[in-house]
């Protein structure tokens, strides 16, 4: 009983600390200091919210720019890679299966960009590299019937460079690209997030003139 008591005393207050002030007091900082990314940094249009800025979507027709690959389907539940090894033949056959899809989408292109090919590590990169989206530009272009250096402007416009012009890489935002590729076209209202399809519905167990259910 001892040394019982203290340690019951100190794991309460460690609990009240770290799982309810510390939060608290941190959630209250950031809705302050960083609003928008503390409140998910949603992205809207005509009223609706349609994403993210910071979660990936999954993008697959000729008309938008494409998303890095995910391993999880692009749901921000699980977030997380494949955690296959360089040898192991899924990798390798998903890579050579996203491969043969981009090099038949993009059939003037040659061979695609490394972030086309790979999945990042959550699985839920929004960003691309500016040659991922030069890559595409063609297809859309033609997709939307566009000049090609209208789709080209809109890509360096919206390349953000290094964080502080010192961390990182340049990257393009995938949603916020597409966006403003509607937009150019007067598309303001249609969302452009393709849903994953709905789970089947699961039946209702039969029953009994007793109410008891049926194996």
């Amino acid at each position: 009983m001892k040394y019982l008591v203290p340690a019951i005393r100190f794991n309460i207050f460690m609990t009240v600390l770290l799982g309810l002030a510390y939060p608290f007091a941190m959630t209250g900082i950031t809705q302050i200091l960083f609003p928008s990314q503390a409140s998910g940094n949603f992205l809207s249009r005509g009223g609706q919210i349609i994403g993210a800025r910071l979660i990936s979507q999954n993008f697959e027709r000729p008309e938008y720019f494409w998303s890095r690959p995910s391993a999880i389907g692009y749901n921000p539940m699980p977030s997380g890679g494949s955690n296959l090894g360089q040898a192991n033949s899924d990798l390798k056959k998903s890579v050579d299966d996203r491969r043969a899809k981009l090099k038949a989408a993009n059939p003037e292109m040659g061979e695609p960009p490394q972030d086309l090919l790979f999945a990042s590590a959550s699985g839920l990169d929004p960003e691309i590299s500016p040659e991922a989206a030069l890559y595409q530009i063609s297809r859309v272009a033609k997709a939307r019937a566009m000049d090609m250096n209208q789709v080209k402007q809109l890509v360096i416009k919206y390349t953000e460079g290094p964080q502080w012009r010192m961390f990182g890489e340049s990257r393009v935002n995938v949603l916020e690209l597409n966006l403003a590729l509607d937009e150019s076209q007067g598309i303001r209202t249609a969302p452009v997030y393709i849903a994953p399809p709905a789970a089947p519905a699961t039946p209702a167990p039969e029953t009994t003139p007793q109410g008891q259910e049926t194996k």
